[in-house]
């Protein structure tokens, strides 16, 4: 600062021009330019644009599961591509293809057995096209191996200990002198029907192998076929078990698995089932069906519940579900659990009481109302309410008892059980008493009746009013009787000639008994448990000596050797 100052003509304190510099005006020195140049942004796009870009594909445009799209359908066809097409009929939503063996669904086995009312998407063939071109994934395809690389089959293993290469099972179990052959119907694929040790052996390896394939909710699904025949190729028995919905009946998944895939059904266990290719199966001329790509949506069926159900009015109807909500379940369902007995449990319900509840808690609103709709057509009753996750159900107006139609089995108390079912019945239809008592009995019951009571086993009471003091009396003499009877025999006296009467008792030899009188039971008299007969005591003729038992002989055999 000193030396600028020391400067002549530098004024440090010098005042701005008063004149600014003309516009044009050039000055001699340029302006400096700026260090970082200014960025420059694209114009803000619109967010309303003006044109659509069109989409090359239809399909993209189907809506979406929530939205709400509702088509009325009628039963026919709906919708055709080709020899291609959608039809609607008694079985829901069925696709049709050339050669086709059957018209495919996404379940088989879960298809409501009413016709749909709308659909909820447009009707598209869940399949691929029959000449789609390869997907553009930016590389060129890969050239063919050079590798000759063998094709195994039930029918051409491979050889035993070949590295590389899963274990195949051959075709069979054939009988000794009899080969596999190929087949094209299903009778001829199967073979003469499985032994009994044929099926043991080929049912144990699998009961605690967890190599399955699982069935749920949906039931027998169109990929689940090309699943099975998967399994199939190298095992001659496919095991697959059941939960949730499709236990409620498992005869129907049962008869619709043998018809899709066609083979045999040879042990079924609870929801497990094991299911037998053929002795004959080939895997290499199996049937083969296109691939499902998506699952399609659930048409629209008629509603299960109605305010005035059949033979209801509105007015009952609300009775019978206000009583309903104070009503104990007879069972709660768990979920992905086995049903199987649940038509059997409502049943014996109605036999109580004319509304059932189940509880529900947990499972899916999907779930309990196929549920529904199969107790519904199984039990059969009437579906009143799906409320607080509980199917409330009424037995209907045309219920019939299980217990209440044969009228030959109806058996009064006061009869008399020796002269016959027909006797007594004719006897109780005379009597004409409303308040008469009936028991439910079947044939085999009272041939077992009139057995005990002639063996005097079993004691009939002719006169139904007894105190509990004379009840108690006739017990005791009843039992004193019978056990005289059961540890009694009949005695067996031979007389000879010469007027010397002789048992038949073992004779007495120096203080034991003889060796081959001693040993009363041979080893073919003595009866094995598992081929036990009741019949076989009426055919038996007693050959016990002078009334003594075996167990006479073994005590006294006991005391004579501890003396």
């Amino acid at each position: 600062m000193p030396i600028l100052a020391s400067l002549p003509g530098l004024n440090l304190l010098s005042s701005l021009p008063s004149n600014p510099p003309q516009n044009g005006t050039t000055s001699s020195t340029p302006s400096p330019s700026p260090p970082i140049p200014i960025p420059k942004y694209p114009p803000p796009r619109s967010r309303n644009p003006k044109t659509n870009v069109p989409r090359s594909n239809p399909a993209l445009s189907i809506p979406h599961r929530r939205s709400n799209y509702r088509k009325p359908v009628q039963k026919g066809v709906i919708s055709t591509d080709g020899d291609r097409c959608v039809i609607v009929g008694e079985n829901g939503v069925s696709y049709k293809l050339p050669g086709a063996p059957f018209e495919f669904q996404y379940s088989y086995s879960e298809t409501p057995n009413a016709e749909p009312i709308a659909i909820r998407e447009p009707a598209y063939l869940p399949f691929a096209p029959p000449t789609m071109p390869r997907p553009w994934t930016g590389k060129a395809p890969l050239k063919k191996s050079k590798k000759n690389i063998p094709l195994f089959d039930s029918f051409n293993p491979p050889p035993p200990g070949k590295k590389g290469v899963k274990h195949v099972e051959k075709p069979g179990p054939f009988p000794f002198g009899k080969y596999p052959k190929e087949g094209k119907t299903r009778e001829e694929i199967l073979g003469e029907p499985l032994k009994k040790w044929e099926i043991k052996m080929l049912v144990k390896p699998l009961l605690s192998d967890n190599r399955q394939v699982n069935l749920g909710r949906d039931g027998l699904t169109h990929n689940m076929l090309d699943l099975i025949h998967t399994h199939w190729k190298r095992r001659r028995v496919c095991k697959i078990k059941c939960k949730g919905v499709p236990t409620v009946d498992m005869d129907n998944v049962c008869r619709h698995i043998e018809e899709k895939t066609g083979g045999k059904i040879i042990h079924r266990v609870g929801g497990v089932v094991y299911l037998f290719r053929g002795r004959n199966y080939n895997y290499r001329t199996r049937p083969q069906y296109p691939v499902m790509l998506w699952k399609p949506a659930t048409p629209v069926y008629p509603k299960l519940i109605q305010e005035a159900p059949e033979g209801l009015t509105k007015a009952e109807a609300d009775e019978f579900r206000k009583k309903g909500k104070s009503l104990l379940p007879i069972c709660t369902l768990a979920k992905n659990g086995m049903y199987a007995s649940l038509v059997k449990d409502v049943r014996d319900a109605f036999e109580e009481c004319p509304l059932v509840k189940i509880d529900c808690k947990g499972l899916q609103p999907s779930d309990y109302k196929k549920i529904g709709a199969k107790l519904k057509e199984l039990v059969p009753c009437v579906l009143l309410s799906f409320d607080d996750e509980q199917i409330l159900m009424w037995r209907g107006r045309d219920w019939k008892s299980m217990y209440r139609d044969t009228s030959s089995n109806l058996v009064p108390v006061k009869a008399d059980i020796l002269s016959g079912i027909d006797n007594s019945a004719k006897s109780s239809d005379d009597s004409g008493t409303p308040d008469s008592q009936r028991v439910v009995s079947s044939p085999k019951m009272m041939s077992l009746w009139r057995r005990a009571i002639e063996s005097n086993k079993a004691l009939l009471l002719e006169e139904l009013a007894l105190g509990p003091d004379a009840l108690l009396d006739k017990v005791e003499e009843f039992e004193g009787m019978s056990l005289a009877i059961e540890h009694s025999c009949e005695a067996l006296v031979l007389s000879s000639e010469d007027g010397s009467s002789s048992s038949s008792s073992a004779e007495f030899k120096g203080g034991s008994y003889s060796e081959d009188e001693n040993d009363i039971y041979s080893s073919d008299d003595i009866i094995d448990d598992e081929y036990y007969d009741d019949n076989s005591f009426e055919e038996v003729d007693p050959s016990i000596p002078l009334g003594l038992l075996p167990v006479d002989n073994i005590a006294e055999r006991l005391r004579r050797e501890s003396k």
